[in-house]
């Protein structure tokens, strides 16, 4: 970090599918742009950068009959490892914020809430391949079911890709495990109420990111 920057801040928007993350990601990148003159970059998981894009692919694309837990967990932390040596950190001694669209915690509640691998698992292979990195707030975003179905329906059709596409029991399982995380982290989270327009959810997310601003300016 050069002398005089100021850091910048790491949001991660987190929630099961349907829940608006890209589009909250989206708005909360104009406003710090436009009303708070931040330079923001927006990024995703898995993806990011070449290497992790290329392994988004393989994940939501598999060859043959797809991987199981453990093979989904090495490859979203190899993509991890990628996204954050050669994005995240960097631009965030930049002093650039980083809005990423997932992030840790979904690798948490997916393959290790609802695949069954434990929480122990998956943070030991974030601290291996991403030094166990944390973002400064994570936003998870919830929906009803009635809104996330509506919202899959009118994302993805008759088309979903290989997580998407699971079972509603195992998005269920995904809801609860996010939400068990964000309770166990109160300081790390906060829960936003994704019902309602995109405006009136952006709202919120400017609500529950407000103590960073005020860091930042001080």
């Amino acid at each position: 970090m050069s002398k005089g920057i100021t850091p910048g801040k790491f949001i991660a928007l987190e929630g099961g599918e349907g829940t608006g993350k890209s589009t909250q990601g989206r708005l909360l990148a104009e406003a710090l742009r436009k009303t708070h003159g931040l330079d923001v970059v927006v990024t995703r998981e898995p993806g990011g950068t070449p290497g992790a894009e290329a392994i988004r692919a393989l994940l939501l694309a598999p060859p043959g009959q797809g991987w199981n837990a453990q093979s989904e967990a090495l490859l979203f932390a190899a993509a991890r490892a990628d996204h954050v040596a050669r994005l995240i950190r960097p631009k965030t001694l930049e002093g650039i914020w980083v809005i990423s669209d997932r992030f840790v915690d979904s690798s948490r509640a997916y393959q290790g809430g609802a695949g069954g691998l434990g929480d122990t698992t998956i943070q030991a292979l974030h601290g291996f391949g991403s030094a166990g990195i944390r973002p400064d707030l994570t936003i998870l975003l919830e929906v009803d079911e009635v809104a996330r179905l509506e919202r899959l329906a009118a994302r993805d059709g008759d088309e979903s890709d290989a997580i998407g596409g699971r079972s509603a029991d195992y998005h269920d399982a995904v809801a609860m495990s996010f939400r068990t995380l964000a309770n166990a982290d109160p300081e790390g989270f906060r829960v936003v109420d994704g019902t309602g327009t995109p405006v009136e959810v952006h709202a919120r997310v400017m609500g529950a990111i407000a103590p960073l601003l005020l860091d930042q300016a001080s």
